[in-house]
């Protein structure tokens, strides 16, 4: 993690008009999450980070028509070394907040799955959660394989489920959605069988 010095460095090359390197921006893009976490610590605030988008693809449409129209896919990129620094760099200072994490590449889903049970602490029970099946993924089949993932290497229960999506008032009826698809390994796992 660089020092404030080195932040300011950043900060200024950018302010300056200057181009920042990958590199830079990774360190900047981390020191601000590490700080807004260790705010939200401090507030007892939720973090949650969804991880895996590629945004506005089509550079035409983007002309046409704006940033954040349609033209998004899900990202392929090894996430599991640099979520647990981030998630450790504010947990060895014990200010990591209460965090939902999200994948939208399904591929993710047992790296979010085992990576939760590094940064539990005492007295909050699923401190960090997998959060549920998020966009591409929130249709059954998405659902299902997160829900089958979570329950063989975490814990069920504490799973915060079904999120709703404060810009789409439809998206409400997401909630029985997903109830109703809970319902069926739950209820399969509790009769004491399993699909094959």
């Amino acid at each position: 993690m660089p020092d404030d010095a080195q932040l300011d460095a950043i900060l200024g090359k950018r302010l300056a008009g200057e181009t920042l390197s990958e590199l830079e921006i990774a360190q900047f893009t981390t020191a601000v999450l590490v700080w807004l976490g260790r705010q939200y610590a401090a507030r007892g605030w939720v973090m949650q980070l969804h991880i895996g988008a590629i945004r506005n693809n089509n550079t035409r449409m983007f002309r046409l028509l704006g940033p954040d129209t349609g033209f998004d896919s899900i990202g392929d990129n090894n996430i599991s070394w640099a979520l647990s620094r981030l998630l450790d760099s504010m947990d060895v200072t014990n200010e990591l907040p209460k965090t939902i994490l999200y994948c939208l590449n399904p591929r993710d889903n047992e790296v979010l799955a085992t990576m939760i049970g590094n940064f539990q602490g005492p007295g909050i029970a699923g401190k960090v959660q997998f959060g549920s099946g998020w966009w591409f993924n929130d249709q059954k089949d998405g659902m299902l394989r997160q829900l089958e993932q979570l329950s063989q290497m975490g814990l069920l229960s504490q799973f915060v489920g079904m999120l709703t999506d404060s810009r789409s008032f439809l998206s409400y009826t997401r909630h029985e959605y997903f109830r109703r698809i809970l319902c069926k390994p739950a209820g399969t796992v509790g009769a004491g069988r399993r699909d094959s």
